[in-house]
């Protein structure tokens, strides 16, 4: 498979990645093994008709999970199976529970739910389906070379869509501290400390307004539907997080000498 090619750390890497994602996500689509998925996920996903079917299929589950990142749950078709059952229309629903928003985007995307609407044999379902595997796979590449560049493009593809969505400034601010690699990308573009997370939610909530407000001039999610904004989100988070790990090796480094010169 067509690994993307990322010759660079950095603001450089990530300035040489957007300026060539086009051509290198067409070329990894094409790889053999993604091509292969994505037909045959076409060919099946309007025959199944319940959270059973799906799970049974492992390379259907494997592309579906794909598509919200959640590849990691492959083994565990007991506990898809209840998220997708369970579906979103209840607060109290399985999927509702997690912290993470993904549980529930996945369930709500297949809407085999109590009282939701099946989702599976609609015409572009298995389009948008493949769209999201496509993306997410390129990504999960990406950061097999260099995980900010992972988090990165996770948090463009993601941010572009959480800011024209609907709900309001808290709602989307609630989102964003639930997934954790957007939440990762704030943390890390406002300065916030590693133990950050450990305070009271919602004083945590006021806080990463309060800084958005100093560092982008608002804490309206919504000013990030705006490319040069999600921009600068971005670029921000990557030269901190250069820094920090230029820090962290300047450190080790400086052991390493102390040590020698003893």
């Amino acid at each position: 498979m067509f690994q993307p090619v990322l010759p660079f750390s950095g603001l450089t890497g990530w300035r040489f990645l957007q300026n060539t994602y086009d051509r290198q996500f067409e070329t990894f689509s094409k790889s053999v093994e993604l091509k292969r998925d994505a037909e045959y996920f076409q060919e099946k996903i309007a025959s199944i008709e319940t959270a059973e079917d799906l799970v049974k299929d492992r390379r259907l589950l494997s592309v579906a999970l794909g598509a919200y990142g959640l590849q990691d749950d492959i083994d565990n078709r007991y506990f898809i199976q209840k998220i997708l059952e369970e579906g979103t229309s209840n607060e109290d629903s399985l999927a509702n529970r997690f912290a993470d928003p993904k549980y529930a985007e996945f369930s709500k995307a297949f809407g085999f739910g109590p009282g939701e609407v099946l989702q599976t044999v609609n015409s572009d379902f298995s389009t948008k389906m493949i769209e999201l595997y496509q993306a997410n796979s390129f990504e999960v590449a990406a950061g097999e070379q260099d995980t900010t560049m992972r988090i990165a493009l996770y948090a463009q593809r993601e941010m572009s869509e959480l800011a024209t969505s609907d709900g309001s400034i808290d709602t989307k601010w609630f989102t964003i501290m639930g997934d954790p690699p957007l939440r990762s990308v704030f943390e890390n573009a406002l300065n916030l400390p590693e133990a950050f997370g450990q305070i009271d939610i919602d004083q945590q909530l006021s806080v990463f307004k309060e800084r958005a407000k100093k560092q982008f001039g608002t804490d309206d999610v919504s000013v990030f539907s705006d490319p040069d904004k999600l921009d600068d989100l971005i670029t921000t988070f990557i030269v901190r997080e250069q820094l920090s790990n230029f820090n962290s090796s300047l450190s080790s480094g400086s052991i390493a000498l102390t040590l020698l010169q003893r």
